[in-house]
């Protein structure tokens, strides 16, 4: 494959600004104008021609009453002043003042340094001597698709393609010890377009991908490079790596499927359960975090047979404080809980005992319904008019005593969001 023949892909590397369309200057020549009003404020001398005009110097002198445009093109010839990077002769000059040598030479040089760095392990200065190196190459192939560059043989562009070649190869190892895996890849089939025997490349490419999670992909660029030398030793070991990368992540799935079966069997198990007890449940848009607390089957969750648990929230809404039962199974009676959360801590007046407090749950169409201490779990929530929301159980907890003026007081609340909402 010939130098001047490259993918354009290869061009996005070079960071060349394309010429923009000339705008035309509206109004007069103002350039010419400003060139000659400078010209009249130096003294007068005799020109060429016999005539009298002011002394200028020599470079202004040959722009004098020359077009904007013509002042313009003289301009661009100069590096202080150059607006088109690819038509400027001087600016290659600067770059040959820079790097003697031919392209190849000096993309050989930069190959070089990039090899020292290498073996330094220097990775990110490796990566950039080859990067310069590939550039003065990709730069040759601009100038020669334009028309601009000088006539060069075979043997030398030759010469050229295998320094490329072996720049994108080494610049690939540089990405892949700095795990920059996607431009490796890049690197390692910019290559594999110039020598698609390349070895390093597939090699290269294969780890890459492998890195990426491409199981696949991996596994055909090594099988290609095994292709090539079925006996390299480096791809050989790729090989066995893709073959228990792709062992775990079959293994990984099974075990995912697995769950998410066992998953799905506990669910629809929980909703007929559920549903042959008579349980109403409801989900709002904005259940609160539960973390691991939720209705299940225990102890077998896949079983029918099995009781259900809920999570369960005790409201002291006299005093905003709560207290939390993580499972509180269905035929248990709330005095079962009642007995070992009793007394409580901030109770300073010990209105809250066993004995001492009542106990609601709010219905349906928000009321509420007294919960006998003595009555199970599962009687309470098969009741008309109640049901779980968000997977949680609230009961109310409050002293005798004070139980009728709350009650008033939650029903009157009640009343006055109906009206409102």
């Amino acid at each position: 494959m010939k130098l001047e023949k490259l993918p354009d892909d290869f061009e996005g590397s070079l960071n060349i600004s394309s010429p923009q369309d000339e705008t035309p200057i509206p109004g007069p020549d103002l350039l010419t104008q400003a060139m000659n009003a400078y010209s009249s404020l130096t003294p007068p001398t005799t020109l060429e021609d016999g005539t009298t005009g002011p002394q200028v110097p020599p470079g202004m002198a040959a722009m004098r009453n020359k077009s904007t445009t013509e002042i313009l093109a003289e301009l661009n010839k100069s590096p202080l002043f150059m607006t088109e990077l690819e038509a400027n002769d001087d600016l290659e000059a600067l770059k040959a003042l820079a790097y003697e040598g031919t392209p190849a030479e000096v993309a050989g040089g930069f190959k070089e340094r990039g090899n020292e760095c290498f073996q330094v392990k220097g990775w990110g200065d490796a990566k950039e001597f080859y990067t310069k190196g590939i550039q003065v190459l990709l730069l040759e192939v601009r100038k020669r698709q334009t028309g601009k560059g000088e006539e060069t043989d075979s043997a030398e562009v030759k010469k050229e393609v295998g320094i490329l070649e072996a720049s994108l190869v080494n610049r690939a190892a540089c990405h892949l010890e700095l795990k920059n895996y996607r431009q490796c890849v890049l690197d390692c089939g910019s290559a594999l377009k110039i020598n698609g025997r390349n070895v390093k490349a597939y090699y290269r490419s294969a780890k890459a991908l492998l890195a990426l999670g491409k199981i696949e992909e991996a596994d055909d660029a090594c099988a290609k490079g095994l292709s090539v030398d079925e006996g390299n030793v480096a791809l050989k070991g790729v090989a066995r790596e893709i073959i228990k990368k792709n062992e775990e992540i079959t293994r990984r799935k099974k075990i995912e499927a697995e769950r998410e079966q066992k998953t799905r069997l506990e669910l629809v198990t929980l909703r007929a359960a559920l549903k042959a007890r008579g349980i109403k449940t409801r989900k709002t848009a904005q259940p609160p975090e539960m973390e691991d607390a939720k209705i299940q089957l225990t102890p077998d969750p896949t079983d029918p047979t099995s009781t259900i648990s809920f999570p369960t929230i005790l409201l002291y809404p006299l005093h905003l404080e709560s207290d939390f039962i993580k499972a509180f199974n269905e035929l248990e009676p709330i005095s079962h809980h009642l007995s070992y959360i009793l007394p409580l801590p901030w109770d300073l007046k010990h209105e809250y005992t066993p004995a001492n407090v009542e106990c609601y749950i709010e219905t349906t169409t928000g009321g509420l319904l007294k919960v006998g201490k003595k009555a199970t779990l599962l009687k309470v929530l098969t009741a008309e008019n109640v049901e779980v929301v968000d997977e949680v159980v609230k009961i109310f907890v409050v002293p005798k005593a004070k139980a009728p003026a709350w009650i008033q007081e939650f029903k009157t609340k009640k009343g006055a969001e109906k009206k409102m909402g």
